[in-house]
Formats: C-alpha cells, structure tokens, sequence
C-alpha cells in the first residue's frame, strides 16, 4: 500500500500532461458513465486522482477523493466546482450517503478491495448506484509490453480480476451486480479505424470479449420489509374497443398498498367504449378512486402518457384493457417494485403455458426476436419486451419524461419508450413472469407487420443511441 501511494505521489506531477496526451481512451470512460447520469444526482468518485472524471460529469454535488495529496492539490485547480478530499478509500469519512458511487481504474491498486465496498455499503442509501470500471485482464500482456514500450507509464503490479471476482466481493458487501458492460477494443485513436473498431465491431458478440474496458453497475443487496402499505398506485387502462371488458378490470383489480387509483383513457373507439367507462365511474364511485379521459393523439403509448399525466399514485402500472394479464397480478408488481428487488418490473408472457388462442405463433416468433434483441442493447435480460403491464416509481418516470427527447416519442405502444427510458435512468430493470390468458372480448388492435417495422426501425434508432454510440 505504502509503495502504491508514493507511486501516484510521484506521478501527480504530471499527471494533467499524461490523461490529456492519452485523452482518447479516458475520455471514452467519462462519456459512458455521464450516459447514466443526470444533474439531479449526489456523485462520489473513489479514487479521483486529478479530477478529471468526477470534473466533467454530471452531479448536482460532486464529491472526489483520493489517497494522494498531491493529485488532490492538482485536481483542486483544475476544477473548482468540485469537492476534492485526501481521504483513504478504506476509511470513508462522510456523514452523508450519496446517490452515484464511481470506481474507476482503482479497484485494482486497492490492498483490500472488500473493506472498501464495505466503506462503500456505509455511505450508500437503498437506491444508489455504483459504477465500476477496470481492465479486462486478458490485455495484462499487452499492457505490460505498452510499458516496456514507454507508451504507458509502468504501473505497481494490480489486482486482476475476473467479472465473477468483482461480483462476489461486492455480494460479500451486500451488493448485488446488475447490470454489466464491455467497451473499447483499440484504446488508440486512429482515425477512421479507432472509430470503427469501437463504435462498431467492439460492441458485437464475440469481438466484446475482447475488450479491454468493463464496467460493472451494482446496487445494495437489502429487501426491504414492512412496505406493503408505504405507497399509493396508479393503474392506467388504455382502451380501444374495449366496452365488454371495462367493469370487469374494476371487479378484479384488488385493493393493495396505501391506495388504488384507476385511470380510463378512452382511444378513439368505435364502439362504446366511451359511454361504458362513465357509466362504470359512476356506478362505482362510492367504492373505487376512478379517472376518465379521452386521449389526445393515437396509439397505446399516447394513451399511456396521458393517464400518467394525471396520476397522483407512487407507483405508474400500466394494464391493457384486454385483460389478458390477470389483473389480480398486480399486487406481485408492487410488492416486487416496494421490497426492492427491482426498478423497473417488466411483465414476462413468456415464461408460463399459455392459453391456446392467447398469442399468435406469428406474434411469439416476434416476442422472443426482440427478447433476444433488447437483452444484446440493455445489458440486462429482458424475455417480453411487449407485455403490456411494467411498473415503476413516479420520480423514475417523470425523469424519463424530461430525458424522453433523447429517444424520440415514435413509439405507438410506449413498450419500448419505458424500457429505453429505464436503461438510460440505469435503472435495475427485472422480468415478473405471469400467465397470459386469451382475450374475452373484442379484437386486437395490434398489426403484426406494420407495427412490426415500425419496431424494428425503433430498434435500429436505439441501437445507435445505446449501444453504437
């Protein structure tokens, strides 16, 4: 540890000079980290050395600390409106738990990297996030050569570290990784093949394991208990043509949590739809909080925004009028959202038999092509993409809303919106498996292929906003 100090102390001198020289592979880290992050966000970064990540992120308050005084001193000039501390990484000293925790480059030179996470688990609150970046340690060989070369100053001999050794020392600290990346296949710029190598080839299957970056998002590991009655919900109700199915969600939607809500937004039917949900309001008025509008513009995803736009719950859950997932299924969604075990919970079709006019054979083959597509862009597994019924917190979502614009709003069904939405929030996103029953009334209002295109080509315009970025 002694020797690892008076390394960094002796580099801090120039240490300015050298990131800037090499500004392409560090800078390639800040830009993906900041793709997570939003300017409403405590952040601290272990490890800091002279600022130059914690520096250029966004955080509301930026926090970076680091053994060496002499990085400390450096970064202090280089950025003012950061908060710098010389402090050891195995003895926080904060009386204050913050939103985002960064772990760049640093794991690796610790002397005991599970006493750190156990300082880390110290200063983090339920729903704080932590980034980790370190080599992948199949470039150690190369590394060693770039030093023996002088194109990289020789470093004190590392950790090296495979996923699994990351993953289980941060569960020994009560975290749990959820989330993991690989980015960066040639470190040098070079133009045109840099840009290609790495924008393109690198993010393939395959060619990512070879990467030389990883980075692993983690969370604390703590169910939390005796929040059964903490939250009030919302449940959206989308309906299209959908007359015979209204009161029948009011009787089988259970009470559950701090309150229910229930939101009608009528979509332009042609039946009565429209006259069946005022009469419901009223029939039930004494017993169930019940809202009605007619949405503004087409599609299920407009649909959506404008019940949300009027919720007053907690917690936004979103079920298609077809009732063809349970409504009685929404009480697993609150508890799985409110216990923690996820952020953003994903109904899954999927997992159990279905009935046997419940999906096209048509529409299965394009359930498990986009489960397959959205677990490649996401980084996380995600096996129904479609399902009509995800569920998340209020704050989550309006920050979704005011970031929504980086996706686009071209999504007819506002599936894909939430999900893409989710990612960019870094939000632990989970499968809730249910049973899919066949519709009871009415038609589907789902084209297979015209609404199939519109979300392939949603599909490829994320792709280059996620992962070919």
């Amino acid at each position: 540890m002694k020797n690892v100090k008076e390394f960094f102390d002796k580099i801090a001198v120039d240490r300015i000079n050298y990131r800037k020289k090499r500004a392409y592979y560090w800078e390639s880290i800040t830009k993906y980290i900041n793709y997570f992050l939003t300017d409403d966000k405590s952040v601290l970064e272990i490890g800091c050395g002279t600022g130059e990540l914690i520096g250029k992120i966004k955080g509301k308050e930026k926090v970076g600390i680091d053994f060496s005084e002499l990085m400390i001193e450096n970064a202090k000039k280089q950025f003012s409106d950061v908060e710098f501390v010389t402090m050891p990484a195995e003895n926080l000293q904060f009386d204050k738990k913050f939103d985002v925790i960064i772990l760049s480059n640093v794991i690796g030179f610790l002397d005991d990297i599970q006493k750190v996470f156990d300082q880390v688990f110290q200063v983090s609150h339920s729903r704080t996030k932590i980034i980790i970046t370190y080599y992948n340690f199949l470039w150690e060989p190369i590394i060693r050569v770039a030093e023996f070369l002088k194109i990289k100053k020789k470093t004190p001999q590392q950790s090296w570290m495979s996923n699994y050794d990351i993953e289980n020392l941060l569960n020994l600290s009560g975290f749990e990784v959820y989330k993991e990346n690989k980015r960066m296949l040639f470190p040098v710029k070079v133009p045109v093949l840099s840009f290609i190598l790495n924008k393109f080839i690198g993010v393939l299957p395959f060619f990512n394991f070879f990467t030389l970056n990883r980075y692993v998002f983690a969370r604390k590991n703590e169910i939390l208990k005796n929040t059964s009655n903490k939250y009030s919900t919302t449940v959206v109700i989308p309906a299209r043509n959908e007359s015979g199915n209204i009161e029948d969600a009011i009787k089988r939607i259970p009470n559950f949590g701090k309150h229910v809500e229930i939101i009608f937004v009528e979509g332009n039917s042609t039946d009565n739809t429209w006259e069946t949900i005022q009469n419901v309001q009223l029939k039930y008025k004494d017993t169930h909080d019940i809202k009605i509008a007619r949405q503004d513009g087409k599609g299920k995803g407009d649909a959506v925004r404008k019940g949300y736009s009027m919720a007053t719950g907690d917690i936004l859950m979103i079920l298609d009028a077809d009732l063809t997932v349970p409504p009685e299924d929404l009480p697993k969604f609150y508890d799985a959202l409110v216990t923690g075990k996820g952020e953003f919970i994903n109904g899954s079709r999927l997992v159990y038999p279905m009935e046997k006019e419940a999906m096209r054979l048509l529409n299965t083959i394009g359930n498990k092509f986009f489960s397959l597509l959205f677990s490649w862009m996401l980084e996380q597994p995600i096996k129904d993409t479609l399902c009509g019924t995800k569920v998340m917190f209020k704050d989550d979502y309006l920050r979704l809303q005011k970031n929504r614009k980086f996706f686009g709003e071209f999504d007819p069904f506002g599936d894909f919106d939430l999900l893409f939405g989710a990612y960019k929030l870094n939000l632990k996103i989970i499968d809730l498996p249910i049973r899919y029953r066949e519709r009871k009334y009415g038609d589907t209002n789902i084209s297979r292929f015209k609404h199939g295109l519109v979300l392939l080509r949603m599909c490829w315009y994320a792709a280059g906003k996620i992962k070919f970025r």
